[in-house]
């Protein structure tokens, strides 16, 4: 989106930012293991990275959360030795920095969930690119990543808890983003675009209308699971 056409709604939207925050309720991140062990057969080291979707705010508990609900899907398969490291609020520079001070070890594969807060933060394009590519080349040198899936950012152009016309720059900022890591994704033979589809209805929304709901993170599990899988 040309910054000229924003320019004019520029104090619009910081108030309309502003608003968003304070009335948006703050959901918790649930609890519930981070780590583990769990399932039979070949074995699968897992990382599961990134920000609140990642971390599972807007499910009850870790079981009904991305992570819980990933590994139930692949325990049947798999015997999987499995991480979750995410938080509230985490955008692509603090992950980053989050795989730099860990220590060295191996991941078969890994989830990213990531993108939201940098669209809400105001990144450009090029500085999202380059943080994906940092990413993708930390996995893969320190923690000998085989499998990197990032997560296509949400249609933010439909999260009821934004009003227009904030819905509508976010919305088309988080496109934008989208097509900056599908090109990028393309040049690596490691890393994929995982896109999931889910109606942006009460059902598919936790109670902050911002969050995925316990069925959504189903949803995202079941096609995070099926391109973990059919690289096998």
């Amino acid at each position: 989106m040309h910054p000229l056409l924003t320019l004019p709604l520029a104090p619009l939207l910081l108030l309309q930012g502003l608003y968003v925050r304070k009335v948006t309720p703050r959901l918790p991140e649930p609890p519930g293991a981070r780590s583990g062990e769990i399932g039979q057969g070949r074995n699968l080291r897992l990382l599961i990275l990134g920000d609140s979707a990642a971390a599972g705010v807007g499910a009850e508990t870790q079981t009904q959360a991305l992570s819980g609900q990933l590994i139930q899907k692949l325990s049947g398969s798999y015997r999987i030795s499995w991480q979750l490291w995410a938080a509230n609020g985490r955008n692509s520079a603090q992950s980053l920095q989050i795989l730099e001070q860990a220590p060295a070890e191996s991941f078969d594969a890994v989830l990213i969930s990531l993108g939201v807060n940098d669209v809400t933060g105001g990144i450009s394009l090029d500085t999202w690119r380059n943080q994906q590519l940092q990413l993708a080349e930390t996995l893969r040198e320190k923690f000998r990543a085989q499998r990197i899936l990032f997560t296509a950012l949400p249609p933010m152009h439909h999260f009821p808890a934004l009003p227009q016309p904030l819905r509508w720059v976010l919305g088309a900022r988080a496109k934008k983003f989208n097509q900056t890591l599908c090109a990028f994704v393309a040049t690596r033979s490691d890393c994929r675009v995982l896109h999931f589809d889910a109606p942006m209805q009460p059902d598919f929304m936790a109670a902050d209308g911002f969050h995925p709901s316990s069925v959504t993170y189903g949803l995202w599990a079941e096609q995070a699971a099926r391109s973990i899988t059919a690289v096998d």
